[in-house]
């Protein structure tokens, strides 16, 4: 391996740091770990899902708190799966670890047509094994890979395909209520996930279900998603924020919001009445910048 420079060393470190900086901060923004948890680190063989267990231990080394970590990977038996890579990447760095061997590859295939998305049908399978393992080893938490983009992908899915104003969860109770699933990596770029698995030379293992079909949904959004980072900076992070910045009564919701119980005389709603206002006031700025 050629020696890095000293410049490339310190980007390195920046790089891990920020990693661990942002997952620590999603940690303790949504109460994901707590004292005495044991977290099942769900571990695909992708770059995510090594970024993560690699912040985790990171964290579990320094953090106040104590937890265990336990890896668990699910074999679908994909034809030429190199089975051995993640039980000897986990031996070498001493990561307690369990390979659950199932299937579910032949289903899929068998049950949707050829050129059909897999995607769901195989995400359903798998969510129900990792429980079933949860259970059996009395895993706490159940941590999931996904990352900041993977929100925001899942946010414009739902808006263009589901009709829905919906993203995905950083903690959420399973159906059967008896498992919290948390996702520590939601602060993350994907980007900075990308960098930093090649940094740290993972052993990759490529998906031959949702990885090898082309012209999915999520692609398409994805792409849109890096043009815009290309042209306009900044929107993606603007967009994130977008999602911790809610107001339900600038939407259209009667849940989220009681409109029809709305009578002169209540309360007004904080910042209700001049959200547009904030918003004109900017776009104005904006222009007088473009004229200027």
């Amino acid at each position: 391996m050629e020696a890095i420079s000293r410049k490339e060393k310190y980007d390195v470190n920046k790089l891990h740091k920020r990693l661990r900086r942002l997952v620590g901060s999603a940690i303790t923004d949504f109460n994901m770990i707590e004292a005495g948890d044991r977290v099942m680190v769900c571990l695909s063989g992708g770059k995510d899902s090594y970024a993560m267990l690699d912040m985790l231990r990171s964290l579990q080394s320094h953090a106040p708190l104590q937890f265990e970590l336990i890896a668990v990977n699910l074999d679908q038996k994909q034809p030429g799966f190199p089975s051995h890579v993640l039980p000897e990447y986990l031996t070498k760095i001493g990561v307690p670890f369990r390979i659950i061997e199932q299937d579910t590859y032949s289903v899929v295939k068998r049950v949707i047509a050829e050129g059909k998305t897999t995607c769901s049908l195989c995400s359903r399978l798998r969510r129900g094994a990792l429980y079933r393992v949860a259970s059996e080893i009395g895993a706490t938490k159940i941590a999931l890979g996904h990352h900041r983009d993977d929100i925001l992908e899942t946010l414009f899915l739902n808006l263009f395909y589901g009709g829905k104003l919906k993203a995905m969860s950083p903690k959420l109770m399973s159906d059967d209520e008896r498992h919290i699933v948390i996702r520590p990596l939601i602060y993350c770029k994907e980007k900075d996930l990308v960098a930093y698995a090649e940094v740290q030379d993972f052993p990759i293992i490529p998906c031959d279900l949702c990885g090898s079909q082309k012209n999915l949904q999520r692609q398409v959004i994805k792409d849109m998603m890096q043009q815009w980072d290309k042209k306009f900076p900044g929107r993606l992070e603007t967009m994130f924020t977008a999602l911790r910045n809610v107001q339900p009564s600038h939407l259209v919701d009667n849940v989220l919001h009681d409109f029809q119980g709305l009578k002169v005389g209540n309360k007004p709603v904080i910042n209700g009445d001049m959200t547009l206002d904030q918003v004109s006031s900017k776009l104005r700025e904006e222009e007088i910048e473009r004229i200027v």
